[in-house]
């Protein structure tokens, strides 16, 4: 499904989380950080992100074949990360996953997620925010749950997270559509850096929220 949605967009996607990265995640991530990136599909975020350890965890076996060579793969569903030490992990990174998922899921995975942090470790959630995004939500066959940001700040904080920043508009639902067949590649990753830059802009385009929080065990 994932290979039939993005094979016109491998290379665009590859630009756009480079910067993604280094004009926006970056900031969150010390260079001594382990990070660990849940569902991290073809590893566009992991492989761009600098840290001391990266991990990467997704059940589909190609992530394995598109991750760099220092960044440590484990092949296995997100709500068992028993391969992964208690208290090890500085920062997660979840990005367009619990869209796909059950509630039981979810849950199961924040848990996990949480065993695995150290205390004060960061958590970051990337994710379509329903109530802005809700007319073409139901475009994507996987699509499971609705979310949006008061209901996942909900259950963070349930599951003894602290809240520090909510973007409820940080950037656009989707890379498809339209404006993707309009606009040449090279304007809309400039458009995407102004995104990054000018909260205004977030306001007006945006249908992802963003939700960094850290682990008060």
């Amino acid at each position: 499904m994932y290979s039939l949605r993005f094979e016109q967009e491998t290379n665009f996607r590859k630009k756009m989380w480079s910067i993604l990265c280094k004009e926006y995640f970056q900031r969150y991530i010390k260079k001594s950080d382990t990070v660990l990136d849940v569902a991290a599909g073809h590893g566009e975020f992991i492989n761009n992100i600098k840290a001391k350890k990266k991990i990467a965890i997704d059940l589909n076996p190609d992530t394995k074949k598109f991750a760099s060579k220092e960044v440590d793969v484990i092949i296995n569903n997100a709500s068992n990360m028993n391969r992964i030490k208690i208290n090890s992990i500085d920062f997660v990174f979840i990005s367009n996953f619990f869209e796909h998922l059950e509630k039981s899921e979810i849950i199961k995975v924040v848990i996990e997620v949480k065993r695995v942090l150290r205390k004060n470790g960061r958590l970051l959630i990337l994710q379509p925010n329903y109530r802005f995004c809700y007319k073409n939500y139901w475009n994507f066959f996987d699509h499971i749950t609705p979310l949006d940001d008061r209901s996942m700040v909900e259950l963070l904080k349930l599951n003894g997270f602290e809240i520090i920043k909510v973007k409820p508009k940080f950037l656009p639902f989707s890379t498809k559509g339209m404006i993707k067949k309009i606009f040449p590649d090279n304007l809309l990753l400039f458009i995407l850096k102004l995104v990054l830059k000018i909260n205004l802009l977030q306001k007006l385009l945006g249908g992802q929220m963003l939700i960094y929080s850290k682990n008060k065990k």
